[in-house]
This record gives structure tokens, sequence and C-alpha cells, in this order.
């Protein structure tokens, strides 16, 4: 394999990092848009569509279910045939999928609609912060600071999500406004299009923009032509390099397991917090409202984290002692939120909203930090592996701790277990800190340790 080309010259090299910085903050906004303009109607949709409760759980397991399963195979596909190709096929599959989730009036329609969104959800939760990396890694060198520029994608992660939770719940009340809400577009569309159905419709077009943008703008090296054959030949053994890793790096260990405690967190807030909206207000809908804007308030806050990612970690000493701080404010806010779960009054309300932003606030300023250690132990020809890797291990301790909080009785019980693992997952870089720092993360933002090379990787890779 011939050796990799030199960086390019100092202004140069700084012109490119910073259009990478623009373009991959880009990409993260336009993919999360669309995801925060149905987090407020999509269950009120089903519902007006005639579908059981029991019915819109099955939906959303098909989502789980397909992105859990696909995970892995097509962060190994973006590995081997490239990230913008994979971006584009999981803009086009969003496309679709909320067209069926707007207009479906069945059953079958609804979940195929839901399923083909975690099959995108699989192919896009990797290749686009893959690209980033290599990019800046090809200008500066694998030394290359990296925590700035994910932190920035994560605060626009966190932006489109709160904009398009925003939106979503108020497109369908303004459309409703008027002597018969909603009536003149039922009418004028036979029924098809509901005004709950216009925010994941407006998700569909969304997502044909971000699926141009990124076959535009993220242009990548020259890979050789890739036969079928060859492309299930290299799926496997990129797959199968990114889980030794997991087993045989124990920085890589620790950023999973932190994965597994913020999966735990979100899910548990998930399914408490809805309820305890409702109780407060009163109804089911008015109870909607409330979490919608405690949801975009929770993804502001988790936008301030990203954004002052890097400052932690200087002001902690480094990316092991920034998670580690960062962790440990998640696991108080969980706390809070469990403390004052059987408990009401303005004092415990307090406390309890401040649970919840604590919650977002340090999962946000966790996921660059514990992001830059990961990429300083992964070259490109396994990157997006990786990352598939961290996101289903997140996906899959969500399943396990939402079920756990659900079968516990109401009150401050449900919250304990999942504060107690953000907890150990923090004590577990504390070790690493206290074991003298050899793992990646400097507050230089230099790896000490050379970065260790994936095995079993297609040579033509990265």
């Amino acid at each position: 394999m011939s050796s990799p080309l030199p960086p390019p010259p100092g202004a140069a090299a700084d012109a490119i990092v910073r259009r990478a910085d623009r373009r991959y903050a880009t990409v993260c906004a336009l993919l999360w848009l669309p995801m925060g303009l149905t987090i407020a109607p999509l269950v009120l949709l089903f519902g007006e569509r005639g579908m059981a409760l029991t019915a819109v759980a099955g939906f959303f397991a098909a989502h789980s279910l397909t992105a859990a399963l696909l995970e892995l195979p097509t962060g190994g596909l973006a590995d081997v045939i490239g990230r913008r190709a994979v971006l584009a096929a999981a803009g086009l599959l969003n496309a679709v999928a909320f067209t069926l989730q707007a207009l479906g009036t069945t059953g079958w329609v609804l979940a195929l609609g839901m399923g083909l969104t975690g099959a995108a959800r699989a192919l896009s939760s990797g290749p686009a912060e893959a690209w980033y990396v290599d990019t800046v890694q090809a200008a500066h060198g694998p030394g290359a600071e990296l925590r700035t520029g994910l932190a920035r994608g994560d605060t626009a992660v966190s932006g489109a999500l709160a904009v398009g939770t925003l939106l979503g719940g108020a497109a369908p009340w303004l459309l409703g406004l008027g002597p018969e809400p909603g009536e003149w577009l039922r009418e004028a569309t036979s029924g098809a299009v509901l005004p709950l159905s216009v925010p994941p419709l407006a998700g569909a077009a969304v997502a044909l923009v971000f699926a141009a943008y990124a076959l535009v703008a993220l242009r990548e090296p020259e890979r050789p032509s890739v036969t079928p054959a060859g492309v299930l030949r290299g799926v496997p053994a990129t797959v199968a390099g990114g889980l030794r890793l997991g087993g045989r790096d124990a920085v890589v260990r620790r950023v999973l397991i932190g994965a597994a405690a913020a999966g735990g967190g979100l899910a548990t807030a998930e399914l408490l917090v809805p309820g305890r909206a409702a109780a407060l207000t009163g109804a089911a809908e008015s109870g909607a409202v409330l979490f919608a804007g405690l949801a975009c308030a929770g993804f502001v806050c988790s936008a301030i984290g990203s954004r002052f990612a890097p400052l932690v970690a200087r002001l902690t000493g480094g990316g092991e002692r920034a998670v580690l701080a960062s962790l440990s404010v998640c696991g108080t806010g969980l706390l809070l939120l469990g403390v004052t779960g059987a408990v009401t009054g303005g004092v415990p309300l307090s406390l309890a909203a401040t649970g919840y932003g604590l919650l977002y606030l340090g999962l946000g300023a966790a996921g660059p930090n514990e992001n830059d250690l990961l990429h300083r132990r992964v070259t490109g020809a396994g990157r997006a592996t990786a990352l598939s890797v961290q996101s289903l291990t997140l996906q899959l301790a969500g399943v396990a701790a939402g079920l756990t909080a659900a079968a516990l009785p109401a009150g401050p019980l449900p919250w304990l277990p999942a504060a107690a693992v953000v907890f150990a997952a923090a004590l577990l870089w504390a070790r690493g800190v206290s074991g003298g720092g050899k793992a990646a993360g400097t507050a230089g933002g230099r790896s000490p340790d050379p970065v260790r090379p994936m095995t079993g990787q297609p040579d033509h890779v990265g």
C-alpha cells in the first residue's frame, strides 16, 4: 500500500479545516432537523390515524430493532464504499420514511415508515463524523485538534433538534386555527394530509436537501472501484475489527461504557418525564405541549454543553477528566429527577427542571470529549464502524434501561438504576485518570500514545 500523502502547507491546511468545520456542522443540522420536526406530533398523528397505543409502541420497536440490526453492517459499509454515498442513501430513506409516516393510514405502512427511519439512522450514525475526522487529520496529521469541530457538530445537532421540536409542535397548532380547525387542509387533500402530517412532510423535504448536500459538499479521495463481492468480503472484516478494538483497548471500552450510560439516562428521562408532565398539567394533550417545551430546553442545554466541551477539557486538564466531570453532572441531574419524583410543589418542580437540564448539559459536554478520545484510537479504515459500535451500545443500553424503569413502581425508584450506571461509568474514567493518564486526550489535544490501528481492514479504505 502506498504511503499517505503529506499534509498540505499551514495556510492551506487551516482553510481545509475551516471548510470542513462548516460543512460538518451543516450536515449535522440537516440530518437531525427532520427528526426534531416529528418529535412532538408523531405519536398524536398515529392516534389520529386510528392506531392504538400498543400499535404505536410496535412502530417505535420496528424503528429501534431495525437500527440495531443494521448498525454495524452499515458502519462497515461506510468504511468500505465511502462516507457520502451512505449518507445520501440515508437521506433518501428518510425522505421516503417521513412521507409514509405523514400519509400512511394503515398499520403496515406506518410500521414500514418507522422501520425505514431506523435503517436511515443506522446508515447515518457514523459516516459524517468519520468524514470530518479523516479530513482534519489529512490536513493537520494524526495529532490534529478534533474536539472543537466535534463540539460544533454536536451543537448543530442539538440546535436543529431544538428548532425542529418547536416548529413541529407549533405548525399543526397554527394550521388548526380558525372556526373549523384543520378542515380546510383535510378537504383540500381528501383527508390524506392532516395538520399533524405537515411536520413529517417538511422533514421529508429537508431530508432530500440533506442527501443532495452530502453528495456535493463531502468530497472524499478517490476510492478504487469495489465489486459487490468485495463489499461482502470487506464489511464483515471491518465489523469484526471494530468489535475487537472495543475488547482490547481500555480507552475504547470506557467510551463504550459511557455511551451505554448516556443511553440509559436518556431512555429513562424520555420514558418518565412525559408522564410527569401530563400529571402536572392534568391532561395528556397539554402534557405533550409541556414535554415539547422541556425537550426543546433539554436540547438547548445539550447544545451549550457541546459548545463548551473544549473549555471543560482545558479547565479539568484533559479529555478523560472532562468526561469524568460531565458524567458526574449527568448523574446529579438524574438524582435530582429521582428525589423529586414523588413530591409536588414549586421547589421540587424547580429541582426537577434543574435536574433535567443538568442531564442534557452533562451529556452535551461528555460527547465531544469522548469521541475525541475514540478517534485517537482508530484509523480511517474503521472509523465509521467504531462509531456504529458506540451507537449500538447506546441504543441497546437504552432499551434495557427503559424496560427496567417501566418495571419499577412509580416514584424515585425508576430513576436510581440509570443514575447508578452513570456514576459507575464516571468512576471508570476516574480510574483511568488516576492510572497515570496513559490514554489519549491531554489538554493540548494530542495523544501521548500512537494511534493503534484496527486489524482486518481492506487496504484500499481510509
